[in-house]
């Protein structure tokens, strides 16, 4: 499984890319004679660690370090860049890589009529998979390096009192701010975008946002971001394709330059050689063995998802960090069914959206440019008070053939509402549950600062009207009730969650990769100190 714990580019919602549902790759008869034929491995190994994103990037470096072999499953590929490279589907020109197996659900089929988009892709082990749930659509991403691969890439932790307000106290956001998150900010080299950069035509979208944010009344800040802009000058001097530079940059950075966990974290785990990548390797449930050990099943598959052999890893210790929602998914009807019996209370609770919100804003006072440089530049922060915190940002539309007045404003911030996912034993699956009218409180809030930043000749559609989506699925198997703050999951020996899920549903006005890699990091600092040798 992949690791949503980052998180997806937001400016994908428009282009209809991440709305798939799973589908069948064989009908049924001839999937069952396939099955029939698929032979089955059974395998050990020391450490299993589900998902290749923050959270699984991190435990594999940080276990191998301490001298412990680790596998990594991953149901996705590699997405290798380079200068000048089409590995990732462009926007502009969206085809199977996007999707992970599937279809457009009716859910989303409004917002992808409005651009044209197709309704439909052959199945292929795309970057971008739905979670389509009761009042929400909760999008996952896949490959190796996690969401990391297609979110944005902003950089953000919160402030000491917005950390204490929202996170438990006992993760010491003061150690956090002076260790794990600069540890991080290491890997990730996360730097602002250069004033020469800015100035271009490229940047105008970037420039107007920032001037109505101060004529708002509002602090404008530059948003660290994982991202080497000399790549950016170097598209505006002919030397590579544009990439950053037009905005083609939701699904994935052709040109190379950004420090996605794949060319960081998993790159320096691979080079201890104490770990192994196993890409499409699809976790179908997870067990407590007979010995007290853990029994992981897996399809190993090919590109276009046709099963090619099915696997059972026995482990000592098992790492969930498949993001948010897929690690949740696999826990509760491991819990549900009893394949692992006696887990917490609370299983499958304290799910959040992060207060996410998105809008396209139209200008007819201003032109944006028909190439619109991204990813992001310039956000505007209101975390003075931390019960009403929220961050509104400005990323840039990639060449769509739409109108040159039309960009995005994004918004994230604190909300006490939760969902839950629930397992159903009719269909043997577990569906997310979102309130209606969840995150109200936090929406409000954002839509009055966009408001005010976009007023004038024009318009705002709030995408969210349309489709109710989260990009950062936060929750599931939270701190405090599943798993301590280091993720052992209660009562459960040689069990971990390490990833989005472990977060009890917000991020405190930020996007959550930095604070979801921080959270790991410190939590390795505990388990390689006292679980190596023990549990490990």
């Amino acid at each position: 499984m992949s690791s949503t714990s980052g998180f997806p580019s937001r400016r994908a919602v428009l282009t209809g890319a991440a709305a798939v549902t799973a589908s069948s790759v064989l009908p049924t008869a001839a999937a069952s004679a396939a099955t029939a034929r698929t032979p089955l491995t059974r395998e050990e190994h020391r450490v299993v660690v589900i998902g290749s994103g923050f959270g699984g990037g991190v435990a594999a470096l940080r276990l191998a370090q301490a001298g412990v072999p680790v596998t990594v499953l991953e149901r996705g590929r590699r997405w290798p860049t380079g200068p000048n490279a089409e590995t990732f589907p462009r926007v502009s020109g969206l085809d199977k890589r996007a999707l992970w197996h599937g279809t457009l659900p009716d859910a989303v089929k409004p917002l992808a009529r409005l651009i044209g988009t197709p309704l439909n892709f052959e199945p292929y082990v795309g970057l971008l998979e739905p979670v389509l749930g009761e009042n929400i659509l909760s999008v996952c991403a896949a490959g190796v390096g996690g969401g990391s691969l297609v979110y944005q890439g902003m950089t953000l932790q919160p402030s000491e009192a917005v950390f204490n307000t929202w996170l438990p106290e006992e993760l010491d956001w003061r150690r956090m701010n002076e260790v794990h998150y600069p540890r991080v900010a290491r890997m990730l080299r996360p730097a602002t975008a250069p004033d020469e950069l800015i100035a271009t035509p490229n940047y105008r979208a970037a420039r107007i946002f920032a001037d109505r944010v101060r004529k708002a009344g509002y602090g404008l800040e530059k948003i660290p971001m994982p991202v080497d802009w000399d790549y950016a000058l170097a598209e505006l001097r002919g030397e590579m394709k544009p990439s950053y530079t037009n905005g083609d940059c939701a699904l994935g950075v052709n040109n190379g330059g950004k420090h996605s966990v794949d060319v960081t974290y998993v790159k320096e785990a691979e080079a201890t050689g104490r770990v192994t990548v196993a890409t499409h390797h699809d976790v179908t449930s997870v067990a407590r063995a007979a010995d007290g050990r853990w029994d992981v099943h897996v399809d190993r598959t090919d590109d276009h998802g046709v099963v090619r052999e099915q696997k059972i890893l026995t482990t000592r210790a098992l790492i969930m960090a498949a993001g948010s929602v897929n690690t949740s998914k696999l826990l509760v009807r491991a819990g549900a069914t009893g394949a692992i019996p006696d887990l917490p209370d609370g299983l499958g609770e304290g799910w959040g959206t992060n207060g996410d919100r998105i809008y396209a804003w139209t200008n007819l006072w201003e032109d944006f440019g028909g190439e619109q440089g991204g990813p992001v530049v310039y956000g505007s922060k209101a975390w003075d008070d931390p019960y009403t915190a929220h961050t509104v940002i400005q990323a840039s539309l990639p060449p769509l053939g739409i109108n040159t007045r039309t960009t995005m404003l994004v918004g994230f911030g604190v909300s006490p509402d939760r969902g839950r996912l629930r397992y159903d034993s009719a269909t043997d699956s577990v569906s997310l549950h979102w309130p209606s009218g969840g995150d109200a409180a936090a929406h409000r809030a954002i839509h009055r600062r966009v408001t005010k930043i976009a007023q004038g000749l024009g318009a705002l559609t709030d995408t969210n009207a349309l489709v109710n989506s989260t990009w950062h699925p936060l929750g599931g198997a939270p701190m405090g009730t599943v798993c301590d703050l280091d993720g052992r999951v209660r009562g459960q020996r040689g069990l971990y969650v390490l990833d989005g899920a472990l977060i009890p549903g917000t991020t405190g006005a930020c996007n959550p990769s930095m604070t979801i890699a921080a959270v790991a990091e410190r939590a390795m600092d505990s388990l390689t100190a006292q679980d190596v040798g023990t549990v490990i």
